[in-house]
């Protein structure tokens, strides 16, 4: 089980749901400011840390250069996600009405997630992320995943993970049917306040509430 924490709306009996994922070595902790940002009264959002302990933070899985050794962290994380989201869906929160929203290791398990799940959401905000094996997920993808809405953020001088990278592995989602919008600004491997207007503007359009 992940351990989780849920910061509740302003609006009372909301059942709309954000979901946050954070990078790698980082925490729930991290992710505290979101609700306060997005100014989004209805939203619900869930805090979780990802299940392996690294340095001090938490890791979705193991960050090398050869991807096969990530391959069964990520699988690992995928389940754990999908049972997460099927245990709010039992809790009452729609999934429809539910964003999955993603840093670094977790904008590629939003997506990963996102396009693997049997249910649709209200969409994905994925930053400064790439695709762990864009092909497979292609063919592994749920009946309902290019129904699925991506907001893909990325920095035009990122030293971790290249633009070249991340484009590379969004165009060709977009490219094989999948709603894929990919915008980028000038900064490294972060969050940015010009990117949180956009953020908004997704989930208040998804939601119906803008």
């Amino acid at each position: 089980m992940l351990q989780t924490e849920l910061i509740p709306s302003k609006s009372p009996n909301s059942r709309d749901l954000l979901i946050a994922l954070h990078g790698l070595g980082d925490s729930m902790e991290g992710y505290r400011w979101l609700p306060d940002v997005l100014q989004c009264p209805s939203l619900n959002v869930l805090l979780v840390n990802a299940p392996d302990s690294y340095y001090g933070g938490f890791a979705w899985y193991e960050y090398v250069p050869d991807r096969a050794v990530s391959a069964p962290g990520v699988e690992r994380s995928y389940r754990v996600l999908e049972a997460l989201l099927n245990s709010t869906v039992e809790k009452g929160y729609p999934s429809e009405r539910t964003f999955l929203f993603g840093f670094s290791q977790g904008c590629l398990m939003s997506t990963e997630t996102a396009v693997r799940y049997a249910r649709r959401l209200a969409g994905v905000i994925g930053v400064s992320g790439y695709i762990h094996d864009v092909q497979n997920l292609i063919k592994v993808a749920s009946p309902v995943a290019r129904e699925q809405r991506f907001l893909i953020t990325h920095g035009t001088d990122d030293p971790l993970i290249s633009l070249d990278e991340a484009k590379a592995d969004f165009d060709a989602l977009k490219e094989a049917g999948f709603n894929v919008d990919f915008h980028t600004f000038p900064k490294v491997h972060t969050i940015i306040e010009p990117e949180i207007p956009h953020f908004r503007k997704f989930i208040n359009d998804r939601l119906g509430t803008s």
